[in-house]
């Protein structure tokens, strides 16, 4: 079946289309205030009409409220939690509000890898990501074009037996490599894709797209 891809932070038609015409298998919505990225829930319902079935539509939050996730829970076919949202916490979300659950853990070293047993558990997926420096200055919880050593999951079973998707500093030039090392069935971008953080390029969705499929390039980007 291929390597699912995730297109995070779409804030246009234009990479909406971009994305679906080249196969991305989940589309991500950001809600997080602080993000270059973001959109509000009126936002995310008009580009979540562009979206066809068979694509699903993610809502990124970080520590969310239950009134923000009821707010942009109509149009959302996942939820994704960013934070530092609790174990019991993302339980509560599953289930309160009825769509599966990405669960994010942030990665630098292999003790990183400690909460996915009791996310596991809870989660629908699981997603590895850069944890960023302490030294970044207005560092977001994700998006911050920093990867980090793909062998972390190079071992079986790196979700604890859930599905996981690969994120994190991830570009068209690196991500063939970040899967063949990682053993990754799915991956996420979001900066990788851009020319400026919150600005979407066609080309490199494309290129993102074809890198992963294998495809010659479509486009010089």
């Amino acid at each position: 079946m291929g390597v699912a891809v995730k297109i995070c932070g779409l804030r246009t038609p234009e990479g909406i289309a971009a994305a679906v015409e080249g196969g991305a298998r989940f589309v991500g919505f950001v809600f997080y205030r602080r993000s270059p990225r973001y959109v509000s829930p009126a936002e995310a319902r008009e580009l979540a009409r562009r979206v066809p079935e068979g694509v699903a539509k993610v809502g990124v939050f970080v520590n969310p409220g239950d009134p923000e996730l009821e707010a942009a829970r109509a149009c959302l076919d996942m939820i994704q939690l960013h934070g530092a949202e609790s174990p019991e916490r993302v339980a509560m979300i599953r289930a309160r509000f009825a769509r599966p659950v990405i669960k994010a853990i942030k990665l630098a070293i292999e003790a990183d890898l400690e909460p996915v047993a009791a996310f596991a558990e809870v989660a629908d997926w699981l997603m590895f990501d850069a944890k960023a420096p302490a030294a970044l200055d207005d560092a977001l919880p994700g998006g911050n074009a920093r990867a980090f050593d793909w062998r972390l999951l190079a071992r079986k079973d790196a979700g604890g037996g859930r599905p996981w998707l690969l994120s994190g500093g991830l570009t068209p030039g690196n991500v063939a490599e970040a899967i063949a090392i990682a053993g990754a069935e799915a991956v996420d971008v979001s900066s990788g894709v851009e020319t400026r953080p919150g600005v979407k390029s066609v080309e490199r969705i494309r290129a993102f797209l074809d890198a992963v499929a294998g495809r010659p390039a479509s486009d010089t980007v």
